[in-house]
């Protein structure tokens, strides 16, 4: 039987960090004199109370955590917090029902950024900080997990960075605070950079910090309903340097902070991201100068490396309607949102790694099927594919197909256009952002889609942010067997 005190006792820490946390829009609004304050002290109170109750009732000196303590602690985080993170947005402004408060809590928490609120200009400072805290929280989460415990759970191959997380020899993470720390430090530095930066480019003190939030976690929740439009120029392109910086392996960046500079050169992960990019990027500019007649500026240059950038991070911001570009250029943009940035940063989807691996699997077999006496182990960034690793990717490719499907048709027969099923689907299970179709409110937002299509949704991003396997697993009777 399963041990669930460690477990519990994990979720109910984290609940009384985030209680804390609900202090600080608390304090925003109670310095603007915006009644809205008194949600979040309550809610903050209640939280900071509830988990230290529980934390008391669940003591125990049980030890590391195990693999399937691992897969319960993983699955019950994005549960139980976003349903904390939820009341804020049904006590105070803006007074959401269950199903949107919790849309945008599980919204926020999966860094996805779709919206279910209408009115974002409206909303209080208090309210647009806490969605950028949910935001910048589950992209700091998603990091640990991704570094801590999914190579130890041997979830979607990333078994392969093992000895990148320090290996753990069947436990999981006998230094997880140090590992926790580091990253925390180095996300802290890259989020108070990017900040500052946008103060420098024109943004007042308060959005400099809330975009960064939501730049920073790839999340991409913004103030106004115009997302990033109001701000223009070279901002732009210091928002798509940050999302990139958050888009790449965080433990490289912990080497290069550590003196040693040659791993993120030569993290082929790394290279094939900005290499797909840069080949967008360029298709797009083309496509629109030679098909659409559109005159060549620094204009088009800079909306187009904005938006390709923050699609393909997942991160979701927008300045143009992108439908407009044409189809050549849509459909580039929903495939890139299905490719993802690199393995052990913010960036939700696929990810370039699984597809590295799945290239280098068929590269194998076709050379296996023209030489089938030739022995050649598959290898990528100079170490050797275990067949485990290659399973497990192709294990994943199979459920993040059938899953987008199956949610693609769900949301069509809850009511919505084919177009709006389509990259509500994408969106929900690749944890992007931007949906488009004639359900759509003006600001992106799901505030008209049935009851049903916003819960629809809110499970797919949930699935899609911890990797579908790990819910999975979890759900399967003999889990719980053991």
């Amino acid at each position: 039987m399963i041990d669930i005190r460690p477990v519990v006792h994990a979720i109910a820490k984290l609940s009384v960090a985030m209680g804390g946390l609900m202090l600080l829009p608390a304090a925003i609004d109670w310095t603007a004199g915006d009644p809205n304050w008194l949600a979040f002290l309550a809610t903050g109170c209640g939280t900071i109370l509830l988990g230290s109750m529980t934390m008391l009732a669940t003591r125990s000196d049980g030890g590391r955590f195990q693999i399937e303590q691992a897969f319960l602690l993983t699955s019950g985080l994005w549960l139980v917090l976003p349903v904390l993170g939820a009341v804020p947005f049904m006590l105070g402004a803006p007074g959401a029902g269950w199903t949107d408060a919790m849309f945008e809590a599980m919204s926020g928490m999966t860094t996805t950024g779709a919206t279910a609120f209408r009115d974002l200009d409206g909303l209080p400072l208090g309210t647009h900080l806490w969605r950028g805290i949910l935001q910048w929280s589950g992209g700091l989460g998603i990091v640990v997990v991704a570094m801590v415990f999914l190579p130890v759970m041997r979830v979607g191959g990333m078994q392969f960075f093992r000895s990148e997380g320090f290996d753990t020899m069947g436990k999981v993470m006998p230094r997880a605070g140090q590992i926790a720390a580091e990253m925390s430090y180095l996300y802290l530095g890259i989020t108070l950079a990017c900040a500052l930066t946008y103060a420098a480019l024109g943004m007042n003190g308060f959005d400099a910090v809330m975009h960064a939030l939501t730049t920073c976690s790839t999340g991409g929740f913004g103030r106004y309903d115009a997302s990033f439009g109001p701000f223009i120029g070279p901002i732009q392109y210091a928002a798509s340097f940050f999302t990139i910086l958050a888009s790449i392996p965080f433990v490289r960046m912990l080497q290069l902070a550590h003196g040693d500079p040659r791993p993120i050169w030569r993290d082929s992960q790394i290279r094939a991201y900005l290499g797909i990019i840069a080949a967008v990027c360029i298709l797009i500019v083309t496509y629109e100068a030679i098909w659409r007649e559109v005159a060549l500026s620094r204009d088009l240059m800079r909306e187009v490396i904005f938006n390709v950038v923050t699609v393909i991070s997942g991160t979701g911001f927008f300045t143009v309607d992108v439908t407009q570009w044409g189809h050549l250029p849509f459909v580039l943009l929903i495939l890139v949102g299905l490719v993802g940035g690199c393995t052990g940063s913010t960036v939700c989807s696929i990810k370039v790694f699984r597809y590295q691996v799945l290239f280098q699997a068929l590269r194998g077999q076709l050379v296996q099927m023209h030489s089938p006496h030739r022995v050649r182990p598959l290898r990528l960034q100079g170490r050797r594919l275990d067949a485990e690793v290659v399973n497990s990717v192709m294990a994943f490719f199979t459920m993040f197909v059938l899953s987008f499907g199956v949610l693609i048709v769900a949301l069509a027969l809850s009511g919505l256009h084919a177009r709006t099923a389509l990259t509500a689907a994408w969106t929900a299970i690749a944890n992007v952002g931007p949906i488009w179709g004639p359900e759509v409110t003006a600001n992106g937002g799901v505030t008209s889609f049935p009851g049903t299509a916003k819960w629809l949704m809110i499970g797919g991003m949930y699935l899609g942010r911890l990797e579908l396997i790990t819910v999975f697993v979890v759900l399967m009777p003999r889990f719980w067997r053991q």
